[in-house]
């Protein structure tokens, strides 16, 4: 309007000018995280749009344009069209949107720039072998997604007459974007395209019979999303993998240090010395707002906790953690005023009413209810990680501001805030901010300390250990489902204990305006990926910086950009670890320092000697399953898993025996290591399958390694993140689960059954030769070493039936040779059977008692190892008549070509 360009030039030129942003967007911001977790990245895009809003709104408006309508494309109306009028604005909509769809779902579909998108968002590596570089078809899906939501913006503007109103879209609009995107799954426009006109329909249709029931909409999308989410996820279990650590790894205290106090506690030190301070600010500070504020901060490092353990540990994005921090508040309000409960029976309405409860009582009732809620979200969401997650809490987030909070049982009918005032905690009044503030950091000590012990013990090597590996975790007797919910549960219960206390502070429940919106659900993933996601300084630091700075320096305009968007940004592209990181280079340095001052070494150590057999010996004996004369240790009989109509396993029988060690061989592709996920329970088969004498058909997997069945997989990738010995205590859960209240309390009991785990498992460690990597990460660790540390698992587990899927597949031959009578010596430790594929037959023909060959699914020959490889049948499918082939495999004779 300012500069009178012909609307259709203005309108080339602002979709220009997005995918011109939308570019920029992922050069600076998107490719310099290319490798970090995806977690980091969700929060970048977050700072992304948190900054673009406020460069949308620093941009002096056009006189011209004050009051004027928004240009449009056709300014005609129809007023009798069907009995409905309709503007030009609407007819743009209806044609540009269809049209936009398919053209898009051409382009992807079938242009070779589409196939390469979509080629690397499935698999960027193998993308790029083949040619494509997924960092550029990243800048190009930037740029047109860019233009895309500049062309929507104009359209709605359009449609309403101006834009203003129109830039804070806000998140019910993002909602219902992304429940159209997964309805779509993630894939189809013209799906997507339908998706959104049925949620536009629905919403009218439920906004017109239900005008007094506010926020029933966004139940209706938090079902529909769950509902899609779960549909995904049964079709593709596998999606949304990648990488789920957000720790920083600590450098390990150098051994000529270990007996130095200093260098041995200085986390403790550290630590001890912030609390004492912060214990000292009520001597020097006697503001009543500034102890207020900064007890606001610390109860948002409280809630902040409750993201390290659900997102830092548990590898679980969440986008509405706050969310549980209102249903807490808000339920601790409800017991602390007196609980009243409405039942409609029949035509009489019955009320009940509770006795109110004290302040104290009621925070601990409210964290129990927000543990609660998460749960039930965590059981809708079993089968979601990454973003999926992502979406889901997200969902709950606006279903939780906007219809929740608004349940009478909790607002009292209150339309914005609800009363709670402090009162006394073991006759102690909390009236006053410095004695509140006092109890707020001993509740914030207390969750510390109480999340470190519980990170140190089998409770928390479990969590990490699903997060890591879910398959892994199912073969060493974990549930994963039970880990997530439980996960799920302590998360929410220090979000909701974080939110009372938060609503202690200002003595209310502000539920409409501060604090427990969804956008303070997105201000507290920043707080804690600021801090440090994977530690539990990360909150405090982060709520010090995010939620302290702008209060420290009021009058100061460049210190409070840092805690904006804008510093969330500049610290993920250069520290995209936190300020923890920053912390933890600091130590590695100082540490160097240390041992620098100590001079060099004058003793010469000798070398840790490598995985040693004889050792094995001496372990005592597993208590064994009694398995009768003659019977089986498993059986499987016409076991068949197909896939897409692709019969993987085609009704295979065979039976293991006591002792034996059956070999499993077969081409590529044959069906060898699904046969043995559909004996592990991991993938759905049909027929029977019988473990110890027991129908295990339609066990899970967690179950059936309980039974006795050990696995081994062929990548051995074990738990990444966890350290040698952290994996062997994982297996070593197998004899008995640590509580979690048992372990938060510091139970004797749990003390003591944790010694004896970590005594068993340097036992283990000795025993197998891996003291040098005791404290090394898993990832750390050659393939040969982590085939060493999976077998010393199934020494833990103390399995019966053991599956080993390639145990020599990336393993040096001199290793290799080495393998074989360690693999022995298990199973004779053991009394065990065991199923091992393979490929190297020198390495099966020596180790097994009976070959089985497999071919399209199917068995071919069964036998002893020398019939087998003569077999012309197995010669043909799998060994192929080349005579080099057949003399390494031992068929000919080595010189049987001369």
């Amino acid at each position: 309007l300012s500069y009178d360009l012909p609307f259709w030039l203005a309108f080339v030129l602002v979709l220009l000018l997005g995918a011109a942003y939308g570019a920029v967007v992922e050069l600076a911001v998107i490719r310099r995280l290319f490798a970090a977790p995806r977690v980091i990245v969700l929060v970048a895009t977050i700072g992304v749009a948190g900054l673009s809003t406020a460069i949308t709104r620093s941009l002096p408006a056009p006189e011209a344009a004050i009051g004027a309508r928004y240009p449009l494309a056709v300014g005609r109306t129809w007023d009798d069209v069907l009995g409905v009028r309709v503007s030009g604005a609407q007819v743009a909509i209806l044609v540009v949107v269809p049209v936009v769809a398919v053209a898009l779902a051409w382009f992807l579909n079938r242009t070779l720039a589409g196939k390469a998108v979509l080629a690397s968002a499935d698999n960027p590596r193998l993308a790029r072998t083949n040619g494509v570089n997924p960092k550029w078809v990243s800048t190009f899906a930037w740029a047109v997604a860019g233009v895309l939501s500049t062309l929507s913006l104009v359209l709605a503007s359009g449609q309403s007459g101006s834009i203003h109103g129109l830039v804070d879209l806000g998140p019910s609009t993002m909602v219902r974007a992304l429940a159209a995107f997964l309805i779509a799954g993630r894939r189809s426009f013209p799906r997507a395209l339908l998706a959104g006109v049925a949620i536009g329909v629905v919403e009218a249709l439920v906004r017109f019979n239900f005008l007094t029931t506010p926020g029933l909409v966004d139940l209706v999308l938090f079902v529909v999303v769950l509902a899609a989410v779960w549909a995904q996820t049964r079709r593709d279990p596998e999606v949304e993998g990648g990488r789920f650590s957000f720790a920083t790894a600590s450098t390990p205290v150098p051994a000529r240090l270990a007996e130095v106090w200093w260098a041995r506690n200085l986390g403790r030190i550290v630590g001890g010395t912030l609390l004492v301070a912060a214990a000292l600010v009520p001597l020097f500070v006697t503001t009543p707002s500034r102890l207020q504020l900064y007890t606001i901060i610390l109860a948002f490092a409280i809630c902040g906790t409750s993201l390290v353990v659900l997102t830092g540990w548990g590898g679980q994005p969440s986008l509405g953690q706050m969310a549980y921090a209102g249903v807490g508040a808000l339920s601790a309000a409800a017991f602390a005023r007196g609980l009243r409960v409405e039942v409609h029976q029949g035509p009489d309405l019955l009320i009940l009413e509770l006795a109110r409860v004290p302040f104290g009582l009621a925070v601990v009732l409210g964290a129990v209810v927000a543990a609660a809620a998460a749960a039930l979200v965590g059981l809708g969401a079993l089968r979601v990680r990454g973003m999926l997650l992502g979406v889901s809490t997200f969902a709950f987030a606006i279903l939780a501001s906007q219809y929740l909070y608004r349940r009478p049982i909790l607002s009292d009918g209150a339309t914005g805030s609800v009363a709670f005032p402090r009162g006394t905690l073991f006759g102690l009044s909390l009236a006053s901010p410095r004695t509140y503030y006092v109890v707020v950091l001993v509740v914030l000590a207390v969750v510390i300390g109480v999340l470190a012990r519980v990170r140190r013990s089998g409770v928390g090597r479990t969590i990490l250990a699903v997060r890591d590996n879910p398959r892994s975790a199912a073969a060493s007797t974990l549930s994963p489902s039970r880990v997530t919910v439980r996960t799920f549960a302590l998360a929410g219960g220090l979000a909701g204990l974080g939110g009372a206390l938060l609503a202690g502070a200002v003595s209310s429940v502000p539920f409409d305006e501060r604090f427990f919106r969804v956008q303070d659900s997105l201000t507290l993933v920043g707080i804690v990926v600021i801090g440090g996601l994977g530690s539990l300084a990360g909150p405090i630091l982060g709520s010090l910086w995010v939620v302290g700075l702008p209060a420290f320096f009021p009058d100061n305009d460049v210190l409070p950009l840092f805690a904006s968007n804008v510093g969330l940004l500049v610290l993920l592209l250069y520290v995209p670890g936190g300020f923890v990181e920053v912390a933890q280079k600091a130590r590695t340095a100082l540490l160097a320092w240390a041992e620098a001052r100590l001079g060099p070494e004058t003793t010469t150590c000798q070398a840790p000697r490598g995985p040693s057999v004889a050792a094995l010996r001496v372990r005592p004996a597993p208590s064994s399953v009694v398995v009768q004369p003659g019977d089986d240790l498993l059986r499987v009989d016409d076991l068949r898993v197909s896939f897409g109509g692709i019969h993987a396993v085609d009704g295979v029988t065979l039976a293991l025996r006591p002792g034996e060690v059956l070999g499993l061989i077969g081409a590529n592709g044959a069906g060898k290591s699904t046969l043995m996920d559909a004996v592990g329970g991991f993938v759905p088969a049909s027929g029977s399958v019988s473990l110890l004498g027991r129908d295990v058909t339609g066990a899970r997997p967690e179950a059936r390694a309980r039974l006795g069945l050990g696995r081994t997989f062929q990548a051995a990738l074990l738990f990444p993140e966890l350290t040698v010995r952290e994996t062997l205590l994982v297996a070593l859960e197998s004899a008995g689960r640590s509580g979690l209240v048992a372990t938060a309390v510091g139970w004797p009991a749990a003390s003591r059954r944790e010694r004896a785990r970590r005594s068993e498992a340097d036992e283990l460690i000795t025993f197998c030769g891996l003291g040098r990597y005791a404290d090394r990460q898993v990832v750390e660790l050659s393939t040969g070493t982590r085939r060493i540390v999976e077998l010393a698992c199934l020494l833990a587990l103390r399995a019966r039936v053991l599956c080993l899927d390639e145990p020599t597949a990336g393993v040096a031959q001199r290793e290799t040779e080495a393998l074989g009578p360690l693999v022995l010596q298990i199973r004779s430790e053991l009394d065990a059977g065991m199923v091992v594929i393979e490929h190297d037959m020198p390495f099966i023909v020596g180790i097994s008692d009976r070959l089985v060959c497999l071919d399209a699914g199917r068995i071919i020959a069964d036998g002893s190892p020398d019939a087998v490889r003569s077999d012309p049948r197995v010669v043909a499918s799998y060994l192929g008549t080349d005579d080099r082939a057949l003399a390494r495999s031992g068929t000919l004779p080595a010189n049987s070509g001369e």
